[in-house]
């Protein structure tokens, strides 16, 4: 709400906010210009963050990483067993079983899921971020019944990858079916099925953000890794990687860049710590050479 500056009965300047009362008055004439002001502060302090847990009436954010999106309780926990007596523990396994077979189908699916997702991005290294992102498109998919039928972990699979890539972090199909032991075409095969279903707009991957890793792979100096990258924007601003591989054209700009700084690797070398053939490199290196009149040595 704008907060009026002036007096509208005496055009005075001079008004106090009485927050106590949620009130606007002119300390000319008295007269009370607003007195419904919301207050959007904390009515307690807090001295720690123990006290303002204690105080504190609301509860954790929701998150889709949890199938109830953290709105649900479970009855008891593991550690409040051995404080019971028979007759209560057979009456806690009783409601937690109850409690486990009133979940819709779409809620256990979730359950397993969202699982396999917390694994995954453990495994890959992620951040809490992509886990959260990964979530939620699963549960849209879900509530689609687009997962009904299909295998739990390669939707999975592929719905990290479309986080992945939504955050431009340089993981391919190649690293997760490592951890994952699933073809990457499967993946790959289920991820554009995700997108198109759900219409979703996924971030070109920028070749841009691959350079450092396999940089560091071959064992390359930095600088090295300084001109490759800037083979790559001067490539992306003549327009000559648009529909192209992003690993084959990082892989080109390392192997023009090692060439240019005397740090030879053979084709087959940055090819293999790529993860593509010795034939797409070769292509791109040639785009790179062709294009940007590069001055390289055979």
């Amino acid at each position: 709400m704008k907060l009026t500056k002036t007096c509208p009965e005496c055009n005075g300047l001079k008004l106090s906010h009485q927050e106590e009362k949620g009130e606007v008055i002119c300390n000319d004439c008295g007269l009370v210009i607003e007195d419904k002001l919301f207050d959007f502060g904390q009515e307690w302090r807090e001295f720690d963050s123990e006290s303002a847990d204690k105080k504190r009436r609301t509860g954790a954010p929701l998150s889709y990483t949890h199938a109830d999106k953290g709105l649900g309780t479970e009855i008891g926990s593991k550690s409040d067993i051995y404080q019971l007596n028979k007759s209560n523990k057979d009456k806690y396994f009783r409601l937690r079983k109850w409690q486990r077979n009133v979940a819709s189908a779409i809620e256990r699916n979730l359950q397993i899921a969202l699982a396999e997702i917390q694994r995954l991005v453990s495994v890959l290294q992620l951040s809490k971020t992509v886990e959260e992102e990964a979530a939620r498109i699963y549960t849209h998919a879900a509530q689609k019944g687009l997962v009904k039928g299909r295998n739990t972990e390669t939707i999975a699979a592929s719905i990290i990858y479309i986080a992945c890539r939504n955050y431009e972090i340089p993981k391919t199909l190649d690293d997760i079916e490592v951890v994952t032991a699933i073809n990457k075409k499967d993946i790959g095969r289920n991820y554009r099925y995700i997108v198109r279903e759900l219409n979703l707009r996924v971030t070109q991957s920028d070749p841009t953000n691959y350079v450092s890793r396999y940089v560091s792979n071959l064992a390359l100096s930095q600088k090295t890794h300084t001109v490759a990258i800037r083979l790559l924007e001067k490539a992306q601003r003549k327009e000559i990687t648009s529909g192209k591989n992003p690993l084959g054209l990082a892989a080109a700009a390392i192997y023009a860049a090692s060439k240019l700084n005397e740090e030879r690797r053979t084709q087959n070398e940055v090819a293999t710590a790529v993860g593509i053939t010795e034939v797409t490199l070769r292509n791109r290196y040639k785009d790179f050479v062709d294009s940007l009149n590069l001055k390289i040595a055979a």
